[in-house]
């Protein structure tokens, strides 16, 4: 089976995102492309995620229902067949980076995951109900790391 893999067009793996895609400039959703989706899944999920956060992991994005046929989503856009839940900042969609200023760089996780089942989740979810979620269900997962500070 050929690796199941997450890039972004946009900036490598550990490397800074940027300004375009966080709340300082623009607040787009960055550009995604994956491959390897094995073929027994039903749908994707995505979670992007910043465990560095003050209060504790903090939603940036999450998406359920996500076509697993699908190769990528384009910036700006929700991934084909996906519907995106509320975030930490009480908005549906995406919202980018906003580390506290002075903050050491923050991490922010996209993680992918490839579901055998359909997944329900609430419609703001923490980072532990999506992981609690797609723990049974997960065929395979990948992840891609993003850097920002202020």
């Amino acid at each position: 089976m050929t690796a199941f893999t997450l890039e972004s067009p946009a900036f490598e793996d550990h490397h800074r995102v940027p300004p375009r895609y966080t709340e300082d400039a623009g607040n787009v959703s960055p550009p995604l492309a994956w491959s390897g989706v094995p073929d027994e899944a039903t749908e994707l999920v995505l979670l992007c995620e910043d465990p560095d956060a003050p209060s504790g992991s903090f939603v940036h994005w999450a998406v359920v229902g996500i076509d697993p046929h699908s190769k990528g989503v384009e910036a700006g856009h929700t991934p084909p067949g996906g519907t995106e839940l509320v975030n930490g900042f009480g908005r549906r969609g995406w919202d980018g980076p906003a580390p506290p200023p002075g903050d050491e760089p923050h991490r922010y996780v996209f993680h992918l995951y490839a579901l055998g089942q359909p997944c329900v989740l609430p419609d703001r979810p923490s980072t532990d109900q999506v992981l609690e979620a797609v723990e049974r269900r997960e065929l395979a997962d990948s992840t891609l790391v993003g850097l920002y500070q202020h």
